[in-house]
């Protein structure tokens, strides 16, 4: 007969499944500091020699990382998404940009969709709390900080998404814009007109979160999506155009 003697998980193995799956799920992200030894086998319920075993084979796999005097941190697994070689290509080739404007359009149009249907309250809790922080943040005319709950926002719809590969995937293409592989994000907030138009399109994808309509948050990523790929056209325009007016002065000056 195929029937095997069911035997207990070793507590250690137990707290392995444990850390995967919050690692996974995105509720434990890179870099990200455990507690103590201590606390964290207070926390679980297991012996230190058990915790020890289990972080020992989490950091075999990759998915923990020790720092001398610093403690276990979850390792930079999004790290290895993209060589360093394709990274340089995406930073100094314009089609890359608008490549990646295009993937977060139909990309987070879809997680907006999904957000809106699968999303439980407290994600909506959570997009609501960012976009109200937006808000404050507006007000203040900050450009870093409106800059980084832009993304912050963003990320909370993926994560409201509930679809893990997604997450992990758009996770790892956020890290390369606040890194500013793509473009400088902050630039577009310092236009005060760009500034007004971001906050009531981020407006209309909360509202079509929070009311529960797929095909209104979709719609509304899109507008928003549209909006910032013309503005970067723009931008290019004016560098362009700056350029060659500085071109002109300088030879302007040397006729003199």
């Amino acid at each position: 007969m195929p029937f095997q003697k069911i035997e207990a998980e070793k507590l250690s193995q137990s707290v392995v499944h444990q850390v995967e799956l919050l690692i996974l799920r995105g509720i434990l992200r890179p870099g990200e500091r455990l507690p103590s030894e201590r606390e964290l086998s207070d926390r679980l319920g297991v012996s230190r020699p058990s915790l020890r075993e289990a972080i020992a084979e989490l950091q075999d796999r990759g998915l923990l990382t020790a720092k001398p005097n610093a403690g276990v941190f979850v390792a930079d697994v999004l790290g290895s998404a993209f060589s360093p070689a394709l990274i340089d290509l995406f930073s100094t080739h314009e089609d890359a940009v608008f490549d990646y404007v295009a993937f977060r359009r139909d990309l987070e149009g879809l997680a907006a969709e999904r957000a809106a249907h699968f999303g439980s309250d407290t994600d909506l809790e959570v997009i609501n709390t960012i976009f109200h922080k937006m808000e404050a943040a507006h007000q203040k005319r900050d450009p870093t900080d409106e800059a980084e709950l832009d993304a912050n926002f963003h990320m909370a719809i993926i994560e409201a998404s509930h679809n893990i590969v997604m997450l992990h995937m758009m996770r790892s293409m956020y890290d390369l814009l606040r890194q500013g592989v793509f473009y400088n994000r902050q630039m577009m907030f310092k236009n005060r007109l760009t500034r007004d138009m971001l906050l009531d399109q981020h407006r209309a994808i909360n509202s079509g979160v929070q009311s529960r309509n797929p095909q209104a948050a979709r719609a509304a990523v899109e507008v928003h999506m549209d909006y910032v790929k013309q503005a970067m056209v723009d931008q290019i325009k004016a560098a362009r155009n700056e350029a060659i007016a500085r071109q002109r002065l300088q030879h302007e000056k040397n006729r003199q």
